[in-house]
Parts: C-alpha cells; sequence; structure tokens
C-alpha cells in the first residue's frame, strides 16, 4: 500500500470516530523519521481512545502493524506506522505541543490531495 493510500485510509478512520482538526504534513523532505504525520483531536479520553482503536484496526485490517505510545488518559495518543506516525490529542495537549509550529517548514496536503472526496450531502 502506497504512503498516500495509508494516510487517506488513516483520516477516514479518524474522521469516522468524529476526530476534528485532521492535519496531514509531508515531512519526508524535512525528517528521516516518517513521510507523513497526522494529527488530530478528541473531545474527551473516551473519543481519544476509540480513534486510536480505529486508526490501528483499520490499519491492521491493510497489514500495517504499529508502536503505541501513550494512553488516552494522558491526553495524546502516538501511533507510529513507520512512514505515518499519527498523533491524536485532546485539544488542550493539542494548543500546548503545537506540532504543526514545530514542524511549520512541513507540507500541508489536503483531503483532495490524499484522494479523499467530500461526501455528498
Amino acid at each position: 500500500m502506497e504512503v498516500k493510500q495509508k494516510a487517506a485510509l488513516i483520516y477516514n478512520a479518524i474522521e469516522d470516530k468524529k476526530g476534528s482538526r485532521i492535519s496531514v504534513l509531508d515531512i519526508s523532505g524535512i525528517s528521516v523519521m516518517a513521510d507523513y504525520f497526522v494529527i488530530a483531536d478528541a473531545e474527551n479520553n473516551n473519543q481519544l481512545q476509540a480513534i486510536a482503536d480505529n486508526v490501528e484496526e483499520q490499519m491492521m485490517k491493510n497489514g500495517n502493524h504499529c508502536r503505541v505510545e501513550g494512553k488516552s488518559e494522558s491526553g495524546w495518543v502516538l501511533l507510529d506506522f513507520g512512514d505515518i506516525i499519527v498523533h491524536i490529542f485532546n485539544k488542550e495537549d493539542r494548543l500546548f505541543y503545537d506540532l504543526e509550529r514545530l514542524w511549520r517548514d512541513a507540507i500541508s496536503v489536503s483531503k483532495e490531495q490524499l484522494g479523499i472526496k467530500e461526501a455528498a450531502l
């Protein structure tokens, strides 16, 4: 599976559990640790855990295993798929750590660039 396809699968898995402010950053040109960061918010610890579980489950169905760091109670869960690192935060911790600012040289990737179409209402 191509890295953009993986990022799209992760994006959809986050949306399925109502994650908000989903941001995809292409860090391939500025870091060797991964190609993409996917960052999202959760309203509470239960939702944070549900998002993390769904991302892991959907990726595992496609043969992508990960290492998980953090617990939902801490306000930040990281899922490391090798070429993509997923950061799921509660809103306060996302503002505090502000990864988008720290990685401001990364290229923002839109849903459209990932091949995700808006759902028709």
